[in-house]
């Protein structure tokens, strides 16, 4: 802030002329010509100066008057309510009616940077994070030393990254494409992939959220399975997979799904009943006595 600087003007009379207040001869002395008419110097400082809010005396028309929000000072007295600074030509502030330099507004006011100790300058960019105050170029990230400025950080104790650089060093990685995994993604075999990257080892399809098997390791749908690996039934020919609490029945190299496996004749089911094989067939045993 700056103060203000107000005065009247002083003239020297040559004719005759009267004091508007006094009414004393104005002649060869020096006076004040206001609105409604010149005054003598003592009429003057007496009825139009201002009193100086620090000393409570009269300003003078022969000093230097420095105002601020409606109040006034003489030069002298307008100094920082700390230190007794002048701040007839200083920038200044106010706080809770007391006049301060501005370091010593700093000194008492002003938040301290973390990182370089100076103190953060009012009106300055900043940074505030957790109670703390950074200046804005101080505020880096702890990887790769550039301001972080407005852009998103990670914190980490003590340190904090820029998003990039947080990645790079903490994110896991996913198993199939080796970059960073940042949020979502699956986990198999304890390895991290993301959703899209974690796919049937034959088609390709996504399998996240699906059910899934594996053969040597690598995960399969369950059709890629079925076609490729799965025991297929006597009776269908459709692949054996045991998926969703699917029973099957084995009999020396063949094998049969539970609701396959009955009488060639009359359909009964044989699970958990006496059969008799004939070359491909199964029959019960009242079938098999009537052939």
């Amino acid at each position: 802030m700056q103060a203000g600087e107000g005065g009247p003007q002083t003239g020297t009379m040559t004719e005759c002329f009267d004091c508007d207040n006094c009414k004393e001869s104005l002649y060869g002395r020096k006076y004040i010509q206001m609105d409604n008419g010149p005054y003598c110097i003592p009429c003057y400082d007496a009825h139009f100066a201002n009193t100086c809010d620090e000393c409570k005396e009269l300003i003078g028309h022969d000093c230097r008057e420095l105002y601020y929000e409606d109040r006034h000072y003489h030069e002298h007295c307008f100094r920082c309510f700390r230190c007794d600074r002048s701040l007839a030509d200083e920038p200044f502030t106010c706080q809770d009616e007391e006049l301060l330099c501005n370091d010593c507004y700093c000194s008492e006011f002003s938040s301290k940077c973390v990182a370089c100790e100076k103190t953060v300058m009012p009106g300055s960019r900043k940074l505030e994070y957790n109670g703390q105050t950074w200046h804005e170029h101080c505020f880096i990230c702890s990887s790769c030393q550039q301001p972080i400025g407005s852009r998103s950080f990670i914190p980490d104790e003590k340190d904090y990254y820029c998003v990039p650089c947080y990645e790079s060093k903490f994110a896991p990685r996913c198993t199939r494409c080796k970059k960073s995994l940042t949020k979502g993604g699956v986990t198999y075999r304890d390895e991290p992939w993301h959703k899209e990257c974690f796919v049937c080892t034959g088609c390709k399809t996504p399998l996240a959220g699906q059910q899934f098997t594996s053969q040597d390791d690598n995960p399969y749908c369950v059709k890629c399975f079925g076609n490729l690996y799965a025991k297929k039934c006597s009776a269908c020919t459709k692949p054996i997979t045991g998926f969703d609490g699917g029973k099957y029945v084995s009999f020396e190299d063949r094998h049969w799904h539970h609701n396959c496996f009955n009488c060639a004749r009359c359909k009964t089911s044989l699970v958990g009943k006496g059969f008799i094989p004939d070359n491909d067939e199964i029959f019960c045993r009242d079938c098999s006595n009537d052939l």
